[in-house]
C-alpha cells in the first residue's frame, strides 16, 4: 500500500496514511487508534493482551513490545498488512512495582521498565522509521510522563526510563528531520484511563481506603488547576494534531497535557 503525502488543505485528514499505535487496546492508546481511524488513517495496533472479539480487527497484533521477539512480530505484521507506516505512536508503558522502597527495586524491575518504556520505542523506531526516511515523509510520537521530571521514590525506575525516552525522542528528531520525518513527544499528566483507574485502585488498597477517597486524595496531592484528570480522548486529539499536516513545522517538541498540574518552567 503506497504512502501518500498529507493534504495540508485539510489538515486533519489522514486519508491514505498508514499508522501503528502500540498499546492500542485500552486507555490512551485505544483513544488514539479510534481518533486516527476517524481521520481516515489505516491503523494497525498492538498490545500484550487481545481486545474483546467485537473490538478486534485484522490489523491487531498480539505482541510484547518489551522483547525483541515482540518487536519483530509487530514489524512483520506491519509490513505484511500495510507495507510500512507513515505514522508511529508509542503509548505502551510499564510502571514496575509500586510501593517498594527504591533500594529494594532490583534489576528485574529496572530491566522491565527500561525494556518497555525506552528500548521498545528505540527498537521499533529502528525497524520502521528508516522506511519513513526513505520516503522522505513520516511522523513519530512518543508518549512520555510527568514522572520523567518529578521523582517519586515509588516510581524512580519508571521516571528514569521516561526521562531517557524524552532525551532519545529529541535526539531522534534532530537526526531525521532533514529527511522529512517529524518526531515529537506528548507528556500527559494524571489521565483517567484504565491504567489511571488501576493506579487509583492500587493506592486505595495500599492505604486501606475506598476508591473514591483514594481518587480525591490523589487529585489533592497532584493539584490540578483544571480541577479534573486528563481524558484519554484529549491526549488523542493532541496526537492527531501532531501527526497531521497542520503540525508540519513542529519538530522535537514536548507537549505537556496535564490540566496545569506541573507548575515549573
Amino acid at each position: 500500500m503506497p504512502a501518500t503525502t498529507p493534504d495540508r488543505s485539510d489538515p486533519d485528514a489522514l486519508s491514505g496514511r498508514r499508522a501503528l499505535v502500540t498499546g492500542g487496546t485500552r486507555g490512551i492508546g485505544k483513544a488514539i487508534v479510534e481518533r486516527l481511524t476517524r481521520a481516515g488513517a489505516t491503523v494497525a495496533y498492538s498490545a500484550r493482551t487481545a481486545p474483546p472479539s467485537d473490538h478486534m480487527t485484522e490489523l491487531f497484533v498480539r505482541a510484547d513490545v518489551g522483547t525483541p521477539a515482540g518487536i519483530e512480530a509487530i514489524t512483520q505484521h506491519v509490513h505484511d498488512r500495510l507495507g510500512g507506516v507513515d505514522i508511529l505512536v508509542h503509548t505502551v508503558g510499564a510502571d514496575g512495582q509500586q510501593h517498594v522502597p527504591l533500594l529494594e527495586q532490583d534489576d528485574d524491575i529496572w530491566q522491565l521498565v527500561m525494556d518497555v518504556n525506552l528500548f521498545a520505542a528505540a527498537r521499533l523506531d529502528r525497524a520502521l522509521v528508516p522506511g519513513m526516511v526513505e520516503r522522505r515523509n513520516g511522523a513519530v510520537v512518543h508518549v512520555s510522563s510527568l514522572s520523567r521530571s518529578m521523582p517519586n521514590p515509588n516510581r524512580v525506575p519508571y521516571g528514569a526510563a521516561k526521562a531517557a525516552l524524552s532525551h532519545y525522542s529529541k535526539g531522534l528528531a534532530q537526526e531525521v528531520a532533514p529527511f522529512g520525518v517529524r518526531v515529537n513527544s506528548v507528556t500527559p499528566g494524571f489521565t483517567e484511563s484504565s491504567w489511571g483507574r488501576s493506579f487509583v485502585q492500587a493506592l486505595a488498597e495500599h492505604a486501606g481506603t475506598g476508591y473514591d477517597e483514594a481518587r480525591a486524595q490523589l487529585l489533592a496531592d497532584i493539584g490540578i488547576p483544571l480541577g479534573r484528570p486528563v481524558r484519554p480522548e484529549e491526549v488523542a486529539e493532541l496526537v492527531a494534531f501532531l501527526v497531521s499536516g497542520r503540525a508540519s513545522a513542529i519538530v522535537g517538541a514536548e507537549h505537556v497535557i496535564d490540566g496545569g498540574s506541573k507548575p515549573t518552567v
